[in-house]
């Protein structure tokens, strides 16, 4: 399936010189709002992350569906993917995209949150981490930083991509001892805990981080 078209609307509005003032006055405005008082440094770091987490959506893309292929569902996943890019291509969507970077936010909460739910099904059913990344902690982050009410309508729209999509009902199948398996012999459906997660340390100073 072809991702393009987000990886280009990232590159465009991320790359705008305009983009990293406007992350680094939301997390300002998002400080105050915690209680904290971050010096420039940690904004910047701020900013990095929620660029670096915007950019990470067409590789998660790439790499959901490589490996739903390899477990067969890659049918349940291609509608999953299909959702997201709908709602990428939506310019009035919950938080709209004339808004520059800003507007990208929750399109990509709702794609990583809506892969991370796949994946934390796939677990909770084979015992196996269906992605080498584990972007728990970062939707979280990501969930401060949007805010009610639009965080609460992008979680709508992912239980409703996971119910539309099929993904529990076909999981549970991976279950039965013919699948499971089927599955150990896939050497490239991780046995072992996630490899990483985006950094999330140095947001402490913005009050988005737990101690």
């Amino acid at each position: 399936m072809d991702t393009s078209s987000i990886d280009s609307m990232i590159r465009n509005i991320s790359g705008d010189p305009l983009a990293e003032r406007d992350l680094h006055d939301l997390l300002a405005v998002i400080a105050v709002r915690n209680e904290v008082e971050p010096d420039e440094r940690e904004l910047d770091r701020g900013t990095r992350f929620v660029l670096g987490y915007i950019g990470q959506v067409p590789y998660m893309l790439k790499v959901a569906i490589t490996a739903a292929a390899n477990v067969g569902l890659e049918a349940e996943m291609e509608l999953i993917v299909r959702m997201v890019l709908t709602y990428w291509e939506q310019d009035e969507d919950i938080i709209p995209d004339s808004l520059g970077v800003i507007g990208l936010l929750d399109d990509a909460y709702c794609s990583l949150v809506t892969l991370q739910a796949v994946s934390d099904h796939y677990r909770l059913q084979t015992g196996k981490h269906m992605f080498p990344d584990d972007l728990t902690l970062a939707n979280r982050v990501m969930r401060r930083i949007i805010g009610d009410p639009y965080v609460a309508e992008l979680d709508r729209f992912v239980t409703n991509a996971i119910e539309d999509a099929g993904i529990m009902q076909a999981v549970k199948s991976m279950a039965s001892e013919d699948k499971r398996r089927h599955l150990e012999a896939r050497a490239n459906i991780w046995n072992h805990g996630p490899a990483g997660e985006m950094p999330i340390d140095d947001l402490k100073g913005l009050g988005l981080a737990e101690d």
